[in-house]
């Protein structure tokens, strides 16, 4: 049997909080693009997921 354990674990590409002081003006900008692709990740599926809601308490509120 295989333990999750013994599988490397990614890097981290940012950690919020995290010291930014040795960090040059481009990897901001690459960590900035990152945060953004994220947030409109999360942003669509909060979209979905309030969508389906909506969907849902209509059928029940129909009834």
């Amino acid at each position: 049997m295989f333990a999750d354990d013994d599988r490397p674990k990614p890097k981290k590409l940012h950690e919020l909080g995290c010291d930014l002081t040795y960090l040059s003006a481009g990897e901001l900008e690459e960590r900035i693009t990152l945060l953004k692709q994220e947030i409109a990740r999360l942003e669509a599926d909060k979209a979905s997921k309030t969508s389906s809601r909506s969907v849902a308490e209509g059928l029940f509120k129909s009834k």
